[in-house]
C-alpha cells in the first residue's frame, strides 16, 4: 500500500478540496482523484462523498481516518529516527495552541527553533480548548498546549501558572477595592469567555459555587476586553491574556487567588517524534530563560 495514497486521503479530508490537496502535495487534480479512487478500490468501499456541498467522509471513511493518521505519524517518526541515526534533522511537527500562548510565547520560541533547526518544518493549528483536545486525541497534532487538567487521558507536562484576574471598566465602583469577592461578581453583568466546555473561568466559578449573570459569551480575548472597556459587563481573564491590553481597565485580584496551569499534552510524550521532542525542549528552555530574567 503506497503511503502517498494515505497522505492524499488525509489532506483531502483536512483541506476539503481535491484542488487544494493537489496544490499542497504538488500533484495534478486527476492524480489526487486517481489516488482516492485506487484506495477505495483496494478497500472495497467509498471513503469520501463528493457533491455540490463539497467533500465529506463516509461512515467507513470516518472509521478509518484515525488509523490513516496513525500510519502517517508512524511513518514520520520512522523517517525522523532514521535521519537522526544518520546525523541529520528532518520532519514536520504540528502544534495545537490557543490564542494567548500563540501570541505571548510562540513567536520568539518558533523563531529560535527555526534558527537552531532550519530543516524541521513547523505547522501551527490554533483553536479553543475543545479543539486542541480533539486534535491531540485524533492525531491532527503531535502535541498541544492545554490548560490543565484536561478532560482527556493525555500525558501532560506542566509548564507555567498564570494568575486569573477580574477586569472592570474604568470608573466602576468596585475598581478601587484591593480585591473582588465572588458575591460581588455574582451581582454584576458578566462577559463569559467561550474557550470550551470546561475552560478556566467556568471551572473557577463552579469551584466557588457562583452562577454569574452572563450577558454575553465571547471567544475572542480582545473582544471581551473591548466589551468590558465599553461598560457592558465585567469578566475574568488570565494575566497572560491581559499583557499589553489592559489600558482602560481596572484589574482586580480575586478574593481567593486562582491560577490556570498551562502545559503540553500528548497521548504519550515519550513516544512522540524526535522533532517534536526538540520543539518541547526549546519551549522549556525559553520559559526557563524568561523566568531567570524576571527573577
Amino acid at each position: 500500500m503506497s503511503i502517498t495514497k494515505y497522505q492524499v486521503f488525509l489532506n483531502t479530508v483536512e483541506l476539503g478540496s481535491l484542488t487544494k490537496t493537489a496544490e499542497a502535495l504538488n500533484l495534478t487534480q486527476s492524480g489526487v482523484s486517481h489516488a482516492i479512487a485506487s484506495l477505495e478500490a483496494e478497500f472495497g468501499f467509498l471513503l469520501l462523498i463528493r457533491d455540490r456541498a463539497g467533500i465529506r467522509l463516509t461512515s467507513n471513511g470516518e472509521l478509518l481516518l484515525r488509523y490513516v493518521r496513525d500510519i502517517l505519524q508512524a511513518n514520520e517518526r520512522l523517517k525522523q529516527e532514521v535521519a537522526a541515526i544518520n546525523g541529520l534533522e528532518t520532519g514536520t511537527v504540528r502544534i495545537g495552541s490557543f490564542a494567548s500562548v500563540s501570541t505571548q510565547w510562540l513567536p520568539p520560541i518558533l523563531q529560535e527553533f527555526q534558527r537552531q533547526h532550519p530543516s524541521i518544518e513547523l505547522k501551527l493549528l490554533e483553536g479553543d480548548y475543545d479543539d486542541i483536545d480533539r486534535w491531540i486525541a485524533n492525531g491532527s497534532v503531535d502535541f498541544g498546549f492545554i490548560s490543565a487538567p484536561s478532560s482527556k487521558a493525555f500525558e501532560i507536562m506542566p509548564l507555567n501558572r498564570d494568575r486569573m484576574l477580574c477586569i472592570l471598566p474604568l470608573g466602576h465602583p468596585l475598581g478601587e477595592k484591593p480585591f473582588i469577592t465572588f458575591a460581588e461578581i455574582k451581582n454584576e453583568p458578566f462577559i463569559m469567555p467561550a474557550w470550551g466546555k470546561d475552560d478556566d473561568v467556568r471551572r473557577l466559578l463552579q469551584k466557588n459555587k457562583i452562577v454569574p449573570k452572563v450577558k454575553f459569551e465571547v471567544a475572542e480575548d480582545r473582544t471581551i476586553i473591548a466589551m468590558v472597556q465599553s461598560g457592558l459587563g465585567i469578566s475574568i481573564l488570565p494575566e497572560m491574556v491581559l499583557f499589553r491590553l489592559a489600558d482602560g481597565l481596572h484589574t482586580l485580584e480575586l478574593e481567593k487567588p486562582h491560577f490556570r496551569t498551562i502545559g503540553i499534552a500528548a497521548p504519550s510524550l515519550t513516544s512522540i517524534s524526535p522533532a517534536a521532542k526538540k520543539v518541547i525542549a526549546c519551549v522549556r528552555t525559553w520559559l526557563e530563560t524568561q523566568a531567570m530574567l524576571e527573577y
